[in-house]
């Protein structure tokens, strides 16, 4: 079985500076980091990480918390966290609750018994404060928690702001909001409050309809969309608080007849892929993930190396113009 030692000497390098590369300590290039990689494939070196977390009082792995995973919004998050986290020489520990508040207990339980630098928590109504003891890091992300290490959000209330003002600008009058989960309060209800603010000050009207719980669950709203469009009010603009559910609003106004943007114009938020395959491809706000995914993995990494770290991170979002608004 290979050594630090046999992968030192195949790559040139001194033990100590594998061991830097190892830990993810002090700056290492790029070109020496790649060189250490590619000895220690080649040799088939597995690094002890049971010993180096007591060394170092943890291992190179981040614990990732989510309540969906095949949700896109949070299926192109994962991803741009483990690539983040791989270029930083960490690796993730995958959870998904399901919404289920004693599994996000267990996970949270099983990231502190795994010693993980720290952990990125997504969930809406773990309690953390028994966690939070345990003196591991703990970055919330669209969320924010007092007892947490650091938040990261996106400017929800300036996408709501955005996408009023871009129906308006589209010369719709009847406006329709799908807002986020009656049942918990998160970050991303913001998104309803800025859009309130523009139709108020342009004298616009609109209406709020919320999802539950058990939609986000099952991820399907079709019931909901079904009976909001089946309304008297002919709304002619509709304000998506995810492109998930602004792709299943396109479905039920085709089952409807209501043609999109013709008779209706759609915006949705997150800017996933979906809304770049459906027809008409969706207008969205987009969030910026890859930048999010990133700024939560180094403060777990700059946390975890006690360094100080700003309480709340939040990071502007865009609107994104396809066919669904033209």
């Amino acid at each position: 079985m290979a050594t630090l030692k046999d992968v030192a000497a195949k790559c040139g390098l001194t033990v100590t500076t594998v061991s830097r590369v190892l830990n993810n300590r002090g700056y290492i290039s790029d070109e020496t980091r790649a060189k250490v990689y590619a000895a220690m494939e080649e040799l088939n070196y597995q690094p002890n990480e049971v010993a180096r977390s007591l060394s170092k009082k943890s291992t190179n792995t981040i614990g990732v918390i989510v309540p969906h995973i095949r949700h896109p919004y949070f299926a192109d998050m994962i991803s741009n966290i483990e690539n983040a986290a791989s270029k930083r020489g960490y690796k993730i520990i995958l959870a998904n609750t399901k919404g289920t508040n004693h599994k996000e207990k267990e996970y949270l339980d099983m990231c502190t018994s795994n010693r993980v630098a720290g952990v990125i928590l997504f969930s809406s109504s773990v309690q953390v404060s028994e966690f939070t003891k345990s003196n591991i890091p703990l970055i919330t992300v669209e969320r924010f928690i007092e007892n947490g290490t650091a938040a990261v959000e996106c400017d929800n209330e300036q996408g709501g702001r955005l996408a009023a003002e871009a129906l308006i600008k589209a010369g719709c009058k009847k406006l329709l909001i799908i807002g986020g989960v009656s049942e918990s309060h998160m970050p991303a209800d913001d998104r309803f409050v800025g859009f309130a603010k523009v139709c108020d000050e342009k004298g616009v009207s609109y209406k709020e309809i919320t999802t539950s719980q058990d939609e986000f669950d099952s991820l399907d709203y079709h019931a909901l969309l079904d009976g909001a469009l089946n309304l008297e009010d002919n709304f002619d603009g509709i304000f998506a608080s995810s492109d998930l559910i602004a792709a299943q609003i396109l479905q039920v106004c085709g089952k409807t007849g209501k043609r999109v943007p013709e008779d209706i114009k759609l915006i949705g938020f997150d800017d996933v892929m979906i809304s770049r395959l459906t027809t008409p491809p969706i207008s969205t706000i987009h969030q910026p993930i890859k930048e999010m995914a990133e700024t939560a993995v180094d403060l777990v990494i700059a946390a975890s190396e006690g360094r100080v770290v700003p309480k709340r991170t939040l990071l502007p979002v865009t609107y994104i113009e396809r066919e669904s608004t033209v």
